[in-house]
């Protein structure tokens, strides 16, 4: 029995259907390009993102800009475009968008920096780079600091093979050229000869190790059973409520955990670390003692750079400092926390007192 065709008719519910495509040239910031408008029999379709008529789409730009540093690849973002609007976006169109971020990158990485950073906190982290048909790690240095108004400054960012003492030393000297005249106190951690070479650089910064580099370096000669109690018992020395109370705390400390060397020497190596934040106020304390503010930025970083190797330096810089940018936008309204007492504390210290009242003036 032969089957009954199947009548198309019969199914609609208007008699308004596609009609191919029409072609649009857009002006944006990179110049024009082609996209297919659908079209229909009626002429009732609405574009909704490019209207009839429109030519300009540069605020379409900044959506890209956003999408990619929210960590989307360009694949990921000429996909959305095309669900959510109808057309396409080529990848190459995307890389020139956010390739024109590159100059304003460049004098952002020039500018002028304050006189005076109170507290600066530095740290690295590592992500891949193509080069020469060859994959690299390459380390990404970055440097944070607080004004002495108590907001936020990513001051720059670097990139080296390594992380090292000379690098550093070639950053602070870049950040002196640039403006700043002095830094209270610097958080670092245990890379070799750094102390002295930013002393060389500003010879009244008080350099902190970070506390909590110094808790992972120990637990490594800790059995994994003990690192709760460990934990627990360093704690008290650190956070002591005065250096007296800290000395109490590390003689227990040392006794406690005599049949772990390692451990123990660590810290009598590093224990002048632990006794210098005693000479300051407990709000300030808070802050010097640790990196944890410059590594708690790294997760955003990461976000966006784990998709794998990039093709070049330009290629990593430009989207980081996309990132830095959104995150910049986040801490524009903003103060440390407890700024107001931070600075109390910092004026009733004699050797800081003068150098506070001179950059507040």
């Amino acid at each position: 029995m032969a089957r009954k065709k199947r009548d198309p008719k019969s199914d609609k519910t208007t008699e308004n259907r596609r009609n191919g495509y029409g072609n649009k040239t857009l002006n944006t910031t990179k110049g024009n390009i082609e996209i297919n408008v659908p079209r229909d029999r009626d002429a009732s379709f609405e574009p909704q993102l490019i209207k009839k008529r429109q030519r300009d789409v540069s605020e379409i730009e900044d959506k890209v800009i956003s999408m990619y540093a929210k960590g989307m690849s360009q694949r990921d973002i000429s996909s959305t475009i095309e669900d959510i609007y109808g057309f396409s976006v080529s990848h190459e169109m995307i890389s020139d968008i956010t390739d024109a971020v590159i100059p304003e990158m460049e004098e952002w990485q020039a500018r002028p920096l304050e006189k005076c950073y109170t507290f600066v906190f530095v740290d690295c982290l590592y992500t891949k780079i193509r080069t020469d048909y060859e994959i690299k790690e390459y380390a990404i240095y970055t440097i944070l600091g607080y004004t002495i108004d108590g907001k936020k400054q990513i001051l720059g960012l670097w990139l080296n093979e390594t992380e090292s003492k000379h690098k550093w030393m070639q950053i602070f000297d870049e950040i002196k050229a640039r403006g700043v005249e002095d830094i209270f106190f610097l958080s670092i951690d245990g890379v070799s000869g750094l102390e002295s070479g930013v002393k060389a650089i500003f010879p009244k910064t008080i350099v902190q190790r970070c506390i909590v580099h110094l808790v992972r370096n120990s637990i490594k000669y800790e059995p994994s059973k003990d690192y709760k109690a460990f934990t627990s018992l360093l704690r008290k020395v650190y956070g002591a409520t005065s250096l007296k109370a800290c000395h109490t705390a590390f003689e227990a400390f040392k006794q406690q955990w005599s049949q772990y060397p390692g451990t123990v020497d660590v810290w009598k190596r590093n224990f002048t670390h632990v006794e210098q934040l005693f000479d300051y106020g407990s709000n300030i304390r808070k802050i010097m003692y640790t990196t944890n503010a410059v590594e708690s930025i790294h997760p955003s970083y990461r976000k966006v750079t784990k998709k794998g190797a990039f093709p070049n330096e330009n290629a990593l810089l430009k989207l980081l400092f996309i990132r830095t940018k959104e995150l910049q936008k986040k801490w524009s309204t903003g103060y440390i926390p407890n700024w107001s007492m931070v600075m109390n504390q910092l004026l009733l210290h004699d050797q800081i007192k003068d150098r506070v009242i001179k950059y507040l003036e």
